[in-house]
């Protein structure tokens, strides 16, 4: 029996990358999955990928009328919801100096914003005793060149899990942050070799991180393994953090 058997999950933004190798591991452990993702030709090609056991839903996270459309599919569908993935977020190098309002606007819209709506929403569907995770990163704990308003919405999220797994303890729901690292997705694929190159040299482990390493830990604080796991920012980067 797999560790999610019978169990339904929701996971924004899981077209590519991370969040949808945390979807293809959790129907492997048993979960229907509903996914989602901005662009419904990559989302149909993920449903394709993923291959059974899913539902995709078009739609962006920094939109409310698509978030209610979602939890009606999933009402309509499933009816509940056991473990919820807020993975949508998006990161952009700006200066200081060259920060725009639109760069904030976009990145605090869908980082904090989207994730509070994500599962405010989902709550009314929530199963007692489920497991929200947030996505996290390393760099809410880092100062990272070019990387402020990024860092800063990071930082809100892993603020977020402090305050909801308090409010949401009488349901023994709980909240957990996973941070990655630098993780070899295509999102680096356009900062080139030597980019992917230093980031590599700066991880204690000398190499980048795999999308199914995260799904591997984002499957740990979904499944009944972590039960007693609440409120933790978990940084799966190979030490990068550290030191």
């Amino acid at each position: 029996m797999g560790k999610l058997e019978g169990k339904v999950a929701v996971i924004t933004a899981a077209t590519s990358g991370m969040a949808l190798a945390t979807a293809k591991r959790f129907v492997e452990e048993g979960a229907y999955v509903f996914i989602t993702g901005r662009r419904q030709d990559a989302l149909d090609k993920a449903v394709q990928e993923i291959g059974r056991n899913v539902t995709g839903v078009q739609g962006d996270a920094s939109n409310l009328a698509d978030l209610d459309r979602l939890y009606a599919t999933v009402k309509s569908e499933k009816g509940h919801i056991d473990v919820l993935f807020a993975s949508a977020g998006r990161g952009e190098f700006k200066l200081l100096t060259d920060v725009t309002e639109e760069h904030f606007d976009e990145t605090f819209d869908l980082n904090v914003r989207g994730t509070l709506f994500t599962v405010q929403k989902a709550l009314p569907l929530f199963r007692d005793g489920g497991s929200i995770i947030l996505n996290g990163s390393i760099a809410g704990i880092k100062g990272t060149p070019q990387f402020g308003v990024y860092s800063a919405t990071k930082a809100a999220v892993r603020s977020f899990a402090r305050t909801w797994l308090v409010e949401l303890k009488d349901r023994n729901i709980r909240v957990n942050v996973l941070s990655p690292g630098p993780i070899d997705t295509a999102a680096l694929s356009p900062l080139g070799d030597d980019f992917k190159a230093a980031m590599a040299s700066q991880v204690p482990l000398g190499r980048l991180g795999k999308s199914e390493e995260i799904a591997s830990v984002a499957l740990f604080l979904g499944s009944n393994e972590s039960t007693f796991v609440n409120g933790i920012d978990l940084f799966v980067d190979g030490g990068m953090a550290q030191i």
